[in-house]
Formats: C-alpha cells, sequence, structure tokens
C-alpha cells in the first residue's frame, strides 16, 4: 500500500520569517511563517482567505531567512505534519503545520514590489530600464531548494 502526503499551496507571507536555529554542534535553521492562501470559492459571511503555518528546516531555512519578506507571493510544496504539547495552563494544544520541502518564488521582484508599495508604502520605485527579475548573487546555486 501507497500513503501520500503532499501539499501544494500558493499565497503571500504574513509577515517576514521568524528564524531560529537549533542547539547542538551543527545548528540547524528552523524559519516558521504564514502564507495568507486565497480560496478558490467563496460564500457570503464566510473568510475567504486561510492562514496557513509553515515551517522551514536546515537550507530551506536559511533560504527563508535570506530571501522570503513579508508580502511576497511564494509557491510551497510540502507535507502536513500535525503534533501537540501541554501549555503553561495544562491546555493540550493540537497543532497542523506545512513541513517545507520546496519554495518558489510566484511573481516578479517588479510586481512584489508593487505589492508591498500599495500595502505599506514603503518598497521603492524600480528604476528605469531595469529588468523584472530579482537578482540573486553569484555562487549560491547549491543554496537554492530549486532548480
Amino acid at each position: 500500500m501507497i500513503y501520500m502526503n503532499k501539499v501544494e499551496l500558493m499565497g503571500r507571507l504574513t509577515k517576514d520569517p521568524d528564524v531560529r536555529y537549533s542547539q547542538g554542534q551543527k545548528p540547524t535553521a528552523i524559519a516558521r511563517y504564514t502564507l495568507a492562501v486565497e480560496r478558490r470559492f467563496k460564500r457570503d459571511g464566510e473568510q475567504s482567505t486561510d492562514f496557513i503555518n509553515c515551517v522551514a528546516l536546515g537550507k530551506n531555512g536559511e533560504f527563508a531567512e535570506k530571501y522570503l519578506k513579508k508580502g511576497m507571493k511564494i509557491a510551497v510544496t510540502g507535507r502536513i505534519q500535525t503534533g501537540s504539547y501541554t501549555n503553561r495552563e495544562g491546555q493540550k494544544v493540537y497543532t497542523t503545520d506545512i513541513v517545507v520541502d520546496e519554495h518558489e518564488f510566484c511573481e516578479s521582484r517588479n510586481a512584489a514590489q508593487q505589492e508591498q508599495s500599495e500595502n505599506r508604502n514603503s518598497a521603492p520605485p524600480m528604476p528605469d530600464g531595469a529588468d523584472s527579475f530579482m537578482n540573486l548573487p553569484d555562487g549560491i546555486d547549491e543554496e537554492l531548494p530549486f532548480n
């Protein structure tokens, strides 16, 4: 029997990723962020956006720390992971997260800056003659979670 747990989402980051590093000899990046994902169909009086918690580990976490910012539109591929813990009040809390396997940019840098500008009025306009692709530093190929 084959079991499959695969999720594909596209949405906007609600804030910059929260990145922490694990303890130990080889610290691992753990990036947490929330994606605002629009529902395909809307009903009157119901929320039309789902806010989905994502966790990116290791190289994916480092990538999120360096390149993902509030308002960016990205696509995520991963798996659903559920868990639970007991909070300080002794109550059991259940969690559902998407553990990210891949991130992918879904819009050009120009479109992202325009969206941020409309939402926060803080992104500078693109200079004339600039292309609409995000410039990545040389030698980063092995760090990218997608090819």
